[in-house]
């Protein structure tokens, strides 16, 4: 099996590196290499590369910068989504793509499942559901993965940017009213790798069917209950760094006023993943935990 990974630099892309290489051929491809802001390159190189697989891993993610760069978010979240799936399909390939929470508009307390209505309320949230329907719109092989506040140990993210700051400040203040599950980079790619393999066994007795999932990481928090469980479990890690932080003080979104407005509410519903292929992710706690290990070890 051939496995083409876009995005490869990036924090997921960099866990599927290592989760997809017992699956067979991997070619992880970076921006220099595979730019999704180039829609027009991307044919050929598919068709160059003629893979078995496309997990696309690469994405345009400035949150806030897509509010004044909605037109070049929709090309690389959109556009360019169309036509690698468009190949895929071509070449007989299944596509695996990465979605947001952030295509819903975060109103209501009940975990969204994975047909509720989409209201992207930010210019992100729209080029990420661009890229869903133009996906759907290709008729390729499919499996679409919506998450929410992905981290790693390395990258820019908010886990280490927290990190950082707890370092060089005494006080810092964080949203607590915005609810969601944060999730490991390094459990989407391996709950990748175990899709993919299912997956590939379903088309190859016919039973294939193209559907958008949910993944995340079990259980639900707030920033300020993330920012506080990581910086204690770091304490406890990390003895010899010196965190200066003594209040972590919970605020709301509207303290902190930002370009793009947020969901409050960011749960995502994954009984629909356990459903058809057995898979849970575990409770955000623990991939946290473990995440921290890793950096703790840098």
């Amino acid at each position: 099996m051939k496995l083409m990974i876009t995005g490869a630099s990036g924090q997921v892309g960099w866990e599927l590196r290592r989760s997809l290489l017992p699956l067979g051929e991997v070619l992880a491809l970076d921006r220099s290499a595979c730019d999704l802001a180039r829609p027009d390159t991307l044919s050929a190189l598919v068709d160059n590369v003629a893979p078995d697989v496309i997990v696309n891993a690469a994405a345009y993610t400035a949150v806030d910068r897509a509010e004044d760069e909605e037109s070049l978010a929709t090309r690389v979240n959109g556009e360019a989504v169309g036509v690698l799936a468009r190949a895929a399909k071509r070449h007989g390939a299944l596509m695996v793509h990465y979605s947001t929470d952030y295509v819903f508009d975060g109103q209501g307390d009940a975990p969204r499942i994975e047909t509720a209505a989409v209201h992207p309320i930010n210019a992100y949230g729209r080029s990420k559901l661009a890229g869903e329907v133009a996906l759907v719109e290709s008729g390729a092989d499919a499996l679409t993965l919506r998450t929410s506040w992905v981290y790693a140990a390395r990258g820019k993210n908010f886990l280490r940017t927290m990190l950082r700051l707890a370092q060089e400040r005494e006080e810092l203040r964080v949203v607590a009213d915005q609810f969601g599950a944060p999730t490991w980079a390094r459990n989407i790619a391996d709950a990748t790798a175990l899709l993919v393999l299912q997956a590939m066994n379903e088309r190859r007795v016919g039973q294939f069917r193209s559907e958008i999932l949910h993944l995340t990481n079990g259980g639900v928090t707030t920033w300020h209950g993330f920012a506080t469980a990581l910086i204690a479990e770091a304490r406890r890690l990390r003895p010899d760094l010196t965190f200066r932080v003594t209040r972590i003080v919970p605020i709301e979104s509207q303290d902190y006023p930002l370009p793009a407005p947020r969901p409050a509410n960011s749960r995502l519903a994954g009984e629909r993943l356990f459903a058809r292929y057995g898979l849970v992710l575990p409770p955000w706690e623990v991939a946290m935990a473990r995440c921290l290990e890793d950096w703790a070890a840098l």
